[in-house]
C-alpha cells in the first residue's frame, strides 16, 4: 500500500495518494522540516522494512544503500524522519547480512532513535519484525509501545512533514484492520475493493516517489543539490564597511536569482546563525571586515563543528575580504588569502569546502 510510482515522470507520482491503515500500520512516506505543522497528539513511530535485494535495480549493493553525493539513500530517509520531533522512534528491518552496515550509517551519519532488526523473507515479515520490536512485549526493551506506527519505504527520502502529519491524523481517526499482515497487498485499490480493509487515502504531494529505478537515483540527486542551494546565509558584522556590503549584497542576490527564489538572509550575531543551522542551511558567504584577519569565517567554521551539518551534505562558504581602493598596500588582503587557502584546507576533511573571494571597493560605493 505504497503512495506514488516509481520515480518522477511515473504516472503516479506527481500529487499521488497516501495511504492510511491506522494505528497498526499507516503507509506513507514520511519526510520533515524543522518547525513544522506540530504535534499529532500521540505517540508514533516508524517502521522502514529495507530488507530489499535490489533486483529490479540490478544493482549491488541494494538501491537503499545506493550511494547519493557518497551517503547512502537510506541514510537520507532517516534524516526526514530524524526532522520530525514527534516520531519517537524509527525501526530499520535489514537482511542478516546488512545489519552491520546498516548500524555503520546510523552511527556515521548520527541517526537517532533508530534501532535495527533483522528482516523477514517477504516484505510484510519485515514489517511484522518490526512492529514486534515495538510491540513492548519486551522488558529488556527501551521501546515504548506506540499509537500509531507509520510503515514507510526505505527508499523515499522525499515528503513535506505537513504530508505525514495529515497521515497519523487519519490513521488515528480511521483505525487499523487486523489482516494487513496476513493479506496485505502493494495495490491499495484492490485492497478496498476485495478485502473489506477498513482503510482511507490521504492526498500526498508530488515529492512521494520512490527510487526504482536506476535513472531514479540521478532524479533523486538533482533533488537534493536544487534544496541545497535553496537558502543562502550571509554572515557578517553589521557595524561599519562589512554590514554595509552585506546588505547590498543581500540585495543583489534577490534581484539576480528571482526565478529560482532562494532565501537569502543576513545572520548578524551568534543566537541568528544557530537558527539559521537548525533550519539546516548548507550555503554561507561570510564577509570578514578589513581589519579582522579571516575570524568571521573562522567562528562560523567553529560553530558548524558543533552541529550535524557537514555530516549530513558538504557545506560551502565563500570567505569574502574586504579592501579598500584607497588604500595602498595589497600585501594585508593577499596574506588573508593566503591564510584562507591552508585553512580551506584543514576544514576540507570535514566536508566543508571554503573559498576566498577580495573585493577592492571605494568609500562612494
Amino acid at each position: 500500500m505504497e503512495p506514488g510510482g516509481a520515480g518522477p515522470g511515473s504516472p503516479g507520482s506527481p500529487g499521488s495518494p497516501g495511504s492510511v491503515d491506522g494505528p497498526g500500520m499507516g503507509g506513507g512516506p514520511v519526510g520533515g522540516v524543522v518547525g513544522g505543522p506540530g504535534d499529532p497528539g500521540a505517540r508514533v513511530c516508524a517502521v522502514l522494512p529495507a530488507g530489499g535485494l535490489g533486483e529490479r535495480m540490478g544493482v549491488c549493493p541494494p538501491k537503499q544503500f545506493w550511494p547519493l553525493l557518497h551517503r547512502p539513500l537510506i541514510s537520507y530517509t532517516l534524516h526526514a524522519l530524524n526532522r520530525v520531533s514527534w516520531i519517537k522512534d524509527i525501526i530499520v528491518a535489514v537482511t542478516s547480512e546488512n545489519i552491520e552496515a546498516m548500524k555503520s550509517i546510523v552511527e556515521k551519519y548520527r541517526h537517532k532513535r533508530v534501532t535495527v532488526v533483522e528482516a523477514g523473507a517477504t516484505r510484510h515479515r519485515s514489517i511484522f519484525n518490526g512492529l514486534k520490536a515495538l510491540s513492548g512485549t519486551d522488558p529488556s526493551s527501551p521501546l515504548q509501545k506506540p499509537e500509531v506506527v507509520i510503515i514507510h519505504d526505505a527508499v523515499r527520502p522525499f515528503v513535506p512533514e505537513d504530508v505525514l502529519l495529515r497521515v497519523v491524523t487519519a490513521a488515528k481517526e480511521q483505525g487499523c484492520s487486523d489482516y494487513d499482515l496476513d493479506y496485505g497487498t502493494e495495490c491499495l485499490h484492490l485492497a478496498l475493493k476485495y478485502c473489506n480493509i477498513n482503510a482511507k487515502l490521504v492526498e500526498g504531494s508530488p515529492d512521494l516517489w520512490k527510487v526504482t529505478f536506476k535513472r531514479d537515483l540521478y532524479a533523486a540527486e538533482s533533488i537534493i543539490k536544487e534544496r541545497l542551494a535553496q537558502q543562502i546565509c550571509i554572515v557578517l558584522d553589521t557595524k561599519g564597511d562589512a554590514g554595509r556590503v552585506g546588505c547590498l549584497l543581500q540585495e543583489m542576490l534577490k534581484s539576480q536569482m528571482k526565478g529560482n527564489e532562494p532565501l537569502v538572509t543576513l545572520c548578524q550575531n551568534d543566537q541568528h546563525l544557530q537558527n539559521i543551522f537548525v533550519g539546516q542551511c548548507y550555503s554561507f558567504i561570510c564577509i570578514n571586515d578589513t581589519s579582522s584577519d579571516f575570524l568571521e569565517t573562522q567562528n562560523l567554521v567553529k560553530m558548524l563543528g558543533n552541529t550535524d551539518l557537514s555530516v549530513l551534505y558538504p557545506v560551502v562558504i565563500i570567505s569574502v575580504h574586504l579592501h579598500d581602493s584607497e588604500t595602498p598596500s595589497l600585501s594585508g588582503p593577499v596574506e588573508d588569502l593566503v591564510g584562507i587557502r591552508d585553512f580551506a584546507e584543514q576544514v576540507k576533511t570535514r566536508n566543508i569546502f571554503v573559498y576566498g573571494l577580495l573585493v577592492h571597493y571605494t568609500q562612494n560605493y
